[in-house]
C-alpha cells in the first residue's frame, strides 16, 4: 500500500521557495535547541551553532524578495506550502511540550 499522496506546493516565486526552506532551516535548528524537550547539550551546541548560518540564509532570502520587488508576504500560499512540508508539526517542536496531566500547576 502506499503512503496518501500529498498535495501540491502551491505556486511560488523562486525567492518565497528559499525563504520557506531557510524558515524552515531554523524551525529545524530551534526545535533541537529547545532546553523543554528532552536530549543532550551537545546536541543543542550543534544546533545552535549551525542556526547563525542559517539564520543568514534567511536574512538573506528576505533580503533577495525585497531587492526583486516582492514586498508583499502572501501569508495564506505561503502557509499553505508550509503546511504542505510539515511545517506545523516542525514548529510545534519549538514551543514548550504540553504539561503532564497529573502533575501539580
Amino acid at each position: 500500500m502506499l503512503p496518501p499522496e500529498l498535495p501540491p506546493l502551491p505556486a511560488l516565486t523562486r525567492a518565497e521557495a528559499e525563504l520557506i526552506d531557510r524558515y524552515l532551516d531554523v524551525v529545524d535548528l530551534l526545535g533541537r535547541i529547545n532546553p523543554a524537550r528532552p536530549g543532550d547539550t551537545y546536541r543543542g551546541l550543534r544546533a545552535a551553532q549551525a542556526l547563525v548560518g542559517r539564520a543568514t540564509a534567511l536574512r538573506d532570502a528576505l533580503e533577495l524578495m525585497h531587492t526583486r520587488g516582492e514586498n508583499e508576504l502572501h501569508a495564506p500560499t505561503l502557509a499553505r506550502a508550509l503546511r504542505v512540508l510539515d511545517g506545523e508539526r516542525r514548529a510545534a517542536r519549538v514551543t514548550l511540550p504540553p504539561e503532564p496531566e497529573d502533575s501539580p500547576a
